[in-house]
């Protein structure tokens, strides 16, 4: 999703798949990343309509869980926990910056195990 002033695109927010590899299988979610506001554009609530509409269009298409490694004050506004993520071994990094959310009540239940990013992430395995 983009955000545009005029016709200026001054912010964007991509949701990619990403699975939580458990010793039952794996659990399907999404990875927030990235997103971004233009400098000048900042700190005028973009951002925040971004993640919020995003994360609304995210459960209208069923997903359960969204993972994010990002600002621990700017973050947890909309839901996402350190706490959920605790069994959610990262490979980029623990708390406070890593942290998921549940867009279905229960979703994280009982799962732990090891979040695999796609490819372009970097994390091949």
């Amino acid at each position: 999703m983009v955000a545009e002033v005029g016709d200026q695109v001054v912010g964007h927010i991509m949701f990619s798949d990403l699975s939580v590899v458990t010793v039952n299988g794996k659990v399907a979610a999404l990875a927030l990343a990235p997103m971004a506001v233009l400098p000048d554009f900042q700190r005028q609530g973009i951002g925040s309509v971004l993640v919020r509409r995003g994360l609304e269009v995210c459960k209208d298409q069923g997903y359960r869980v969204v993972v994010v490694v990002g600002h621990p004050s700017f973050y947890p506004r909309f839901g996402f926990s350190a706490k959920l993520a605790e069994r959610l071994e990262s490979p980029y990094g623990g708390e406070p910056s890593h942290m998921a959310m549940e867009l279905v009540p229960g979703a994280l239940n009982g799962v732990t195990g090891k979040v695999v990013y796609s490819p372009p992430f970097g994390n091949c395995k």
